[in-house]
């Protein structure tokens, strides 16, 4: 199960360095119910306990469930203002 938390930390890493590639600086993730619920799994069974995912990578997470099973790496500042500042990736196939 590792290999899922590396794969799910490499593409939020990957979306993020995309982001500032274009110009962006990324500080949010926006994960669907079922994306988080399967991040928070690996999560904890690679650390112990049951604790609740408040970061990944550097960046604040928060749950939007109509994303269902995807991610979202946002540059909350722009977002909103116009084409770019996100990269949506899926989290569970």
């Amino acid at each position: 199960m590792r290999g899922d938390l590396i794969r799910v930390l490499s593409l939020i890493e990957e979306k993020a360095n995309e982001l500032k590639l274009d110009g962006y600086e990324p500080d949010v993730v926006l994960v669907g119910f079922e994306a988080y619920e399967f991040i928070k799994g690996q999560v904890n069974e690679e650390f112990g306990g049951e604790e609740e995912v408040l970061e990944l990578s550097g960046l604040k997470l928060r749950i939007l469930d109509e994303l269902g099973k995807d991610a979202v790496v946002v540059d909350s500042k722009v977002l909103g203002f116009g084409l770019g500042g996100a990269k949506r990736f899926r989290v569970l196939e």
